[in-house]
């Protein structure tokens, strides 16, 4: 227990003995003591000691300490707290999430280390951050442990962890201003040491943000949110949609073609991409789709449109951070509660495809739509080989090394960029996407502000009309 009421006494000599002066007191009602060869050396102490409670500290019963000097003593370093905050935030966090976790702590853990000398190779210590230290496994009791404590991992990777163990800066130290910009520095860089997008930087400086949050406000190591004392600006990057590589209605309908000449597994293929254009279905939402989230209207009226309730995303993750041991997580939408539907009104186009599908393929046993060649689970490297050969079949060769169209998400910007350019209104562009209206307005900002001439257009007719 900390308390003020602490006595020191006068040095005392002790004679006959090989370190005769002795320097004691009293905290609370323990008695300390600290004898030394020389009285020059219990003088230091003593003074260190009054010192230390001359500056308002308190002392430890247990230990006779000033709080300063215990804090310091008992303070972690950042490998073990980083540790000790994955696993804290592993049972409530989507597997999406701990990935993340993982990956931004693998970033910073490396910079929060006393030297460089020695240092393991970059992949190798990465590795062994990301897929040991900070993934946590079922441990006693069912308990979340840190997988490195748990399972031995291989040789390279145990001595990656040993040199961070023992190079690791204190929490309090990692907490210095020089240090936390040296790490605010790293996040914002890709391996490749290009700037990250905004919105990756970002959520990679949330994780140490909230990492030291924990460290203040929960195990009390600090008494201060170390980005308060610091003075750092990210570097300006833009994560608005670059529409030079989003494919336009007639190459998105030609890549579609393109897909369905691959033959079976192409024609399978087909509504899927289709949810990515027609409905802008993120590609984890579309392989959750189901028969039931459709609500299609009577085949005797072709022209008349659908609607489709999208509630959930299988985004692919890897097995070793999911609950269930699936390459997948299974949860509801991006940035919306559990349960949230969004409901998403489905084109003619893609209505006669979705009908198309289900009475050619199907659907499996719980009801999805879309299914893997052997019948499983449809997976991104399927689907991402379908789409590769489909840019080889439609591009030029010069277009096949560019950004164009290069992965299905492009359809998805493809589809959005059309709503907005049509005339829709941004709020309702956004719904339809699941997107907040500041996030559409942050990656469609230019599509956005094309639009203005007209809307001017309009105003200027309607004040002209009032005249």
């Amino acid at each position: 227990m900390l308390t003020f009421d602490v006595v020191i006494w006068s040095i005392r000599q002790r004679k006959g003995r090989p370190k005769p002066w002795e320097l004691r007191w009293r905290v609370g009602d323990e008695g300390h003591s600290k004898s030394y060869m020389l009285k020059p050396q219990a003088d230091g102490r003593r003074s260190q000691l009054m010192a230390a409670l001359q500056k308002g500290q308190q002392f430890d019963e247990e230990t006779g300490l000033p709080e300063k000097e215990l804090a310091a003593l008992t303070m972690p370093t950042w490998y073990e707290h980083a540790k000790a905050y994955a696993v804290m935030k592993w049972p409530g966090a989507a597997a999406k999430h701990r990935a993340s976790i993982a990956e931004s702590l693998a970033v910073v853990t490396p910079v929060f280390t006393k030297t460089t000398s020695t240092r393991p190779e970059a992949r190798v210590l990465r590795a062994a951050l990301y897929q040991w230290a900070f993934r946590a496994v079922d441990g006693p009791n069912d308990q979340p442990v840190s997988r490195s404590d748990a399972e031995e991992p291989p040789d390279d990777l145990r001595e990656a962890l040993d040199w961070v163990a023992k190079h690791s800066m204190r929490v309090d130290e990692a907490a210095k201003p020089e240090n936390v910009r040296a790490a605010l520095a790293a996040l914002s860089k890709l391996l490749s040491g290009k700037a990250a997008a905004e919105n990756t930087a970002n959520r990679k400086r949330m994780v140490l943000s909230n990492a030291f949050r924990y460290a203040v406000e929960e195990r009390a190591l600090l008494t201060r949110h170390p980005f308060l004392s610091v003075d750092w600006a990210a570097p300006q990057t833009s994560d608005e949609v670059d529409f030079r590589w989003v494919p336009g209605p007639r190459l998105a309908q030609t890549l579609l073609a393109a897909v369905v000449a691959q033959g079976k597994r192409g024609e399978h293929l087909e509504a899927f991409f289709g949810a990515i254009y027609y409905v802008a279905t993120r590609p984890g939402e579309a392989v959750a789709l189901r028969r039931s989230d459709f609500i299609l209207p009577p085949e005797s009226e072709p022209e008349a449109w659908g609607e489709v309730l999208v509630s959930e995303s299988h985004p692919e993750v890897g097995s070793g951070w999911t609950d269930s041991g699936k390459s997948h997580d299974e949860r509801g939408l991006k940035h919306r509660a559990r349960k949230a539907v969004r409901a998403v009104p489905v084109p003619p186009v893609y209505v006669r495809m979705v009908r198309s599908h289900i009475a050619r393929f199907g659907v499996a046993p719980d009801g999805r739509l879309f299914r893997a060649a052997r019948g499983g689970r449809l997976t991104s490297n399927e689907y991402s080989e379908v789409w590769n050969e489909a840019r080889k079949a439609v591009l030029s060769k010069q277009e096949q090394g560019t950004r164009l169209a290069d992965v299905p998400y492009a359809l998805r910007h493809a589809a959005i960029s059309l709503w907005i350019k049509s005339g829709m209104d941004p709020v309702e562009a956004a719904y339809r996407a699941g997107h907040s209206l500041a996030v559409l307005y942050r990656f469609y900002a230019k599509l956005l502000k094309g639009g203005s001439a007209a809307a001017n257009l309009l105003v200027e007719q309607g004040l002209r009309a009032e005249e």
